[in-house]
């Protein structure tokens, strides 16, 4: 592994040692993963996709068809993730490969050494800072132990219908894979927070979006213009147009270009980011003292305030209905610990 120590951000970035990925996560993606676990099933593919996961084998595909970035190739990219995991004070640098392949997209695999794997259509559309962002994306999906969660829906949509073993087959897989793609992109709103902590360039993580979504013309686009755009977005037209957004999301892997960008900009301006960027903010060390029923209500809190904001008609229909569900989950969480830490004495 590369010496973290001979590595300094080139210009004036902070680090932040010991951060914990509690630092950045979205309270949606701690609650979507906590829905995800209990569907049924799960544990038996989770299992199951432990036998299938051969982080070995997927090194030597990558390794055999792709470019590894390092110091002879890719240098730019090689000081960025490294730069990156010296930030987010991450106890080894993630390798990191190059894939000929127009679609711009990354993804982080693998279990107990995670990799990333960055498509040239990506490096194509960006500029230096955007692809540090997209880098340190890509490194916080690593720090949040996301990876495993992502090789497996790879493997179980490569799979499909073949794998017979899941419970009530193929509506079984089904649901798994709507279950791992509502976590997943979830877990894009942690992994974007974690990008901007590593660049400290909001125009930046505000760009990637813009590109995503338009391509490489900014002479042509304008970030206000596409903040409302994500605002007329948010309101909907009436409960059927939000039916329609919920709808075109199931078959996605990500949130749509402009709800990470209003989320982007949300944060940014919401005093977390500028808290952390002075040094308040949760510490790996205690990781192990963080409440489980705490993180389920910080969760509700979240979605409470993010219908609170929304116009979305549709969403005030189910407002009542999941708020109960949510404080119901928080109820049981705290029984569960309660039972679990025994008798008072």
């Amino acid at each position: 592994m590369p010496d973290m120590t001979e590595n300094t951000p080139d210009r004036a970035r902070k680090r932040f040692p010991g951060i914990s990925s509690r630092a950045y996560e979205h309270p949606a993606d701690r609650s979507a993963l906590v829905a995800l676990r209990s569907l049924s099933g799960f544990d038996v593919v989770l299992r199951k996709m432990s036998g299938l996961i051969n982080e070995r084998s997927l090194r030597l595909m990558f390794l055999g068809g792709t470019v590894r970035v390092g110091e002879d190739q890719f240098r730019n990219i090689y000081d960025m993730v490294r730069d990156a995991a010296y930030v987010l004070d991450m106890p080894e640098v993630p390798e990191l490969y190059v894939r000929q392949d127009p679609t711009p997209n990354a993804m982080a695999l693998g279990s107990d050494h995670p990799f990333i794997v960055l498509n040239t259509g990506l490096i194509d559309l960006l500029d230096d800072e955007e692809l540090r962002f997209v880098v340190g994306h890509e490194v916080g999906h690593v720090l949040s132990g996301h990876a495993v969660y992502q090789t497996m829906m790879q493997i179980l949509l490569q799979l499909g219908s073949r794998l017979a073993w899941v419970p009530l087959g193929n509506v079984g897989i089904a649901a798994i894979i709507i279950g791992l793609r509502e976590w997943f992109r979830k877990a894009e709103l942690s992994s974007d927070r974690a990008g901007l902590l590593v660049g400290q360039d909001v125009d930046a993580a505000k760009r990637v979006q813009m590109k995503l979504a338009g391509g490489v013309r900014l002479g042509e686009m304008s970030s206000e213009a596409f903040l409302r755009q994500a605002r007329e977005y948010d309101e909907a037209g009436d409960v059927r147009d939000g039916i329609l957004k919920f709808l075109n999301l199931l078959g996605q892997s990500h949130p749509f270009a402009v709800i990470r960008f209003a989320e982007i900009d949300r944060w940014a301006r919401s005093g977390e980011y500028e808290r952390i960027l002075a040094g308040d903010y949760p510490r790996r060390d205690d990781d192990g003292n963080a409440s489980v029923s705490d993180g389920v209500k910080e969760a509700a809190r979240s979605y409470r305030e993010s219908w609170e904001r929304t116009a979305d008609p549709f969403v005030g229909k189910v407002r009542d209905m999941a708020d109960a569900a949510a404080g119901a989950a928080g109820g049981l969480f705290e029984r569960i610990t309660r039972r679990d830490s025994g008798p008072a004495r």
